[in-house]
Formats: C-alpha cells, sequence, structure tokens
C-alpha cells in the first residue's frame, strides 16, 4: 500500500516553536536598534558636535589708524574675531579677497566674512559730521557645501559680525560722550550686516543638496542592481530558486566554480552598469532638469563610481554568501548615509562618523559629485581625491572577491549538488 502524505504544518501550531522566533526576532531587533543610533546620532545635535568649521576671515580694510591706536579697526577686528573659535567649533582661516574667493569657489570654506577696504574711516567718520554711511561688514555663503552647513557658517559669521558692532560701539560712544540722542543709538550698533552669496549655484540645484540625492542614485543603482544581477546569474545557472507569485521553477545546475561565476557577474555589471547610469542622467538632467555641466565628465564619473559600488556588491555576495546582501546593505548604505558629509557637514557629526568618511564609499563618491555640479568640476574640490579612491575601492573588491573564491574553489566548497534537467 502506499505510504500516506504527512500531513501539512498549520501556522498556528507553527507559532507556538520558540526556535522558530529565536533568530527573526533577534535579527530585526538588532537592526532596528543600529539603524536608529546610526542614523539618529549623526544628525541629532550638530551645533554641539560642531568642530573646526572652515570660514574665511578677509580683512580688506587700508584706512589709518584712529588717534592714539597703532592698528586701524579692521585689523583689531580680525584679531578679536580670530581669536574666538567658539570653543573650538570654528577655524577661522585669514586670508585675502582673492584667496577667500578661490577657497569658496572650490568649497574649501563654508562660508566668509569681509571686512570692507574703508571700514576704518567710515567708522570714525560716525563720530564728525562727515559720515554718509553706516560701515558694513559682508557676510559670504556658500551654499555648494550644502543648505546645513551654508546656515552653519552663516550663523557664526553674523554672530561675530554683530558682536563687533556692539564692541566698536561701546567704544564709540565712549569716544563721544556729548552725542544726541540719535547719534548715541546709531553709535551703540554701528555696523551693517550684510549677506551674499560668495559662490553662486543654479536654481535647480536644490539648495546644495542635488550632489548628494544624485550621490545617493549612484550608490542605490550600483547596490540594487549588482544584487539583481547576481540572484539573476544564480537562477539562470540552476543554483537558486526562482519564484514569481505562485509559480516556482528551477533551472538545470550549469557546472562552473565560484571564481568564474563571480568572473560573469563582475562582467555583467559592468555591462548593464552602462544603462543604469544613462538612465540616472536622462532622468536628472534632461527630465528633471537638474543644474549640471561638464557633462560628459559626470557621466564618465558616474559609471565609474556606480561600477565600484556594484564590484563591491558582487566580491561581498561571493564572500558571504546569504548574508552578503546585508553587509552590502551596513557597509554601503547604512554606514554610508551619516558619514557621507553631504547632507550634514563632516564638522558637526560625532568622531565616529568623522573616522569612518575616510573610507566608506558614500562620502568619497559625493565629493566628486559636488565637485562637478557646483565647484566646476576642480580637482582640488575632491574631485582628484574621488578618482583615486573609486579606483582603490574598485581594485579592493576585486582583490577581495577573487581571493575568496579561489579559496573557496581550492578548498573544495561547492555551491549546490548539480540537479539533473
Amino acid at each position: 500500500m502506499p505510504e500516506s502524505a504527512a500531513p501539512e504544518a498549520r501556522a498556528l501550531t507553527l507559532l507556538g516553536r520558540p526556535r522558530l522566533w529565536l533568530l527573526p526576532t533577534v535579527l530585526t531587533g538588532l537592526l532596528a536598534l543600529l539603524l536608529s543610533l546610526l542614523y539618529m546620532g549623526g544628525i541629532v545635535n550638530p551645533n554641539g558636535d560642531l568642530r573646526d568649521l572652515p570660514v574665511a576671515l578677509v580683512n580688506s580694510d587700508t584706512g589709518e589708524p584712529p588717534a592714539g591706536q597703532r592698528q586701524n579697526l579692521g585689523t583689531q577686528v580680525a584679531a578679536a574675531i580670530a581669536a574666538d573659535t567658539g570653543g573650538g567649533s570654528v577655524e577661522w582661516r585669514l586670508l585675502g579677497r582673492a584667496a577667500a574667493q578661490d577657497e569658496l569657489d572650490s568649497g574649501k570654506v563654508y562660508g566668509a566674512l569681509v571686512i570692507p577696504a574703508n571700514f576704518t574711516d567710515s567708522l570714525t567718520a560716525l563720530t564728525t559730521t562727515r559720515a554718509t554711511q553706516r560701515p558694513t561688514l559682508t557676510v559670504l555663503t556658500n551654499p555648494g557645501k550644502g543648505s546645513l552647513g551654508s546656515s552653519l557658517a552663516s550663523q557664526i559669521t553674523t554672530r561675530a559680525a554683530h558682536q563687533v558692532s556692539l564692541d566698536v560701539g561701546r567704544q564709540l560712544t565712549a569716544a563721544t560722550p556729548t552725542a544726541d540722542s540719535t547719534t548715541a543709538l546709531l553709535l551703540a550698533d554701528p555696523v551693517n550686516v550684510v549677506t551674499r552669496v560668495g559662490h553662486p549655484i543654479g536654481t535647480h540645484s536644490g539648495l546644495g543638496l542635488t550632489a548628494f540625492y544624485y550621490t545617493l542614485l549612484l550608490v542605490l543603482a550600483g547596490f540594487m542592481g549588482g544584487n539583481v544581477i547576481s540572484n539573476g546569474v544564480d537562477t539562470a545557472l540552476g543554483y537558486a530558486d526562482n519564484e514569481i507569485g505562485p509559480w516556482h521553477t528551477r533551472r538545470p545546475t550549469v557546472p562552473i566554480d565560484r571564481t568564474q561565476t563571480l568572473l560573469l557577474k563582475m562582467a555583467m555589471t559592468a555591462g548593464i552598469t552602462l544603462l543604469s547610469v544613462s538612465l540616472v542622467m536622462l532622468a536628472c538632467v534632461a527630465v528633471l532638469d537638474m543644474d549640471a555641466s561638464h557633462l560628459p565628465l559626470l557621466w564618465i564619473y558616474s559609471y565609474c563610481a556606480c561600477l565600484a559600488v556594484g564590484l563591491g556588491v558582487q566580491a561581498i555576495n561571493a564572500a558571504f554568501g546569504g548574508i552578503g546582501q546585508l553587509v552590502s546593505v551596513f557597509v554601503f548604505i547604512v554606514l554610508g548615509l551619516p558619514s557621507s558629509g553631504a547632507t550634514v557637514p563632516l564638522q558637526a557629526v560625532p568622531d565616529f562618523y568623522r573616522f569612518l568618511s575616510y573610507f566608506e564609499p558614500m562620502r568619497q563618491l559625493s565629493d566628486g559629485v559636488r565637485a562637478i555640479l557646483y565647484f566646476d568640476a576642480r580637482g582640488d574640490a575632491g574631485l582628484t581625491r574621488s578618482w583615486i579612491m573609486i579606483a582603490i575601492g574598485a581594485a579592493l573588491a576585486l582583490v577581495f572577491g577573487f581571493a575568496m573564491t579561489r579559496y573557496y574553489d581550492r578548498t573544495g566548497h561547492k555551491r549546490l549538488t548539480p540537479q539533473p534537467a
């Protein structure tokens, strides 16, 4: 007599098995905890974590020193500002006007405070009848460094400028004890603070955020594309089941070792990335009208960046197998986003994220994208370093991936027992 089929399990019965709950519960809870700590930890207190934000300080004052003083007021003010680093939160860079503009144009500073050439003359004139206008300090912003970074620099420079006005006002008030009430009010806060854009970017630049989101697209295209290619190849070669809705198929297994499989996946990644990067640029630049110049360079850079991520994904999947996708998520996404410096300046995140930024892929890629989109593709704006890090990342992916697969092949670790057609 034929044996009777074993009864099918019921969900309610299986729910009572503690071992079935253990691994998913631990992993899910751990992931939720890590994601919360890593993402929120990088942005929760930017002002408190702020250290050494580079801001240019320009003293263009050419006026003669006031009577009884050895330095003009611009020199005195610049020295006082530079000495106050706000507890280490700001790094004042004393530069000439041309040098400061160059550092704004290359993204090396987040903003600038400019003391004009007539600063001393216009201030001393306020105590006489020769005054024609209020002296002005100019705050220059750099929106190409991101809206938050530019905002932090603007707050610092504006606060310093207003403090200068109050300090100088006290000196002028003490030197003019007979001033009438209107003049005394003017002398108490004599300096006008004007904010201007030091390095303009396009109106379709997302207030300096398109570089971050474009970089995120490249990373996601490389990450998701790499995983899709990996799963597709495994399915086509018969090493993974193919399930679409209620349909399930299993192809005959193609005899192939791990090294050749990785070579196949990486070659396909190099080819398919050509399409995905082209579509990313088409959508962003042609359809959505994102401000972008140096389009051939942007395409080549985008391809190399996306390919480096894709090769890294294939290497990690080959080395770690089933948990490779989870490892890739942490390497390219979870640890990459808060340490990228693209939304929150690296000077405003905890030390742990600054450490990650030295090697995390998203930071390396975002610097290059920002340089191309906002800073005229200048090498000293971060593009040169990005090219170097892309080359290093791609080389590491190749070396690591093939070293692991060769080791597995030599030690006889077969993927699956071949299944006949």
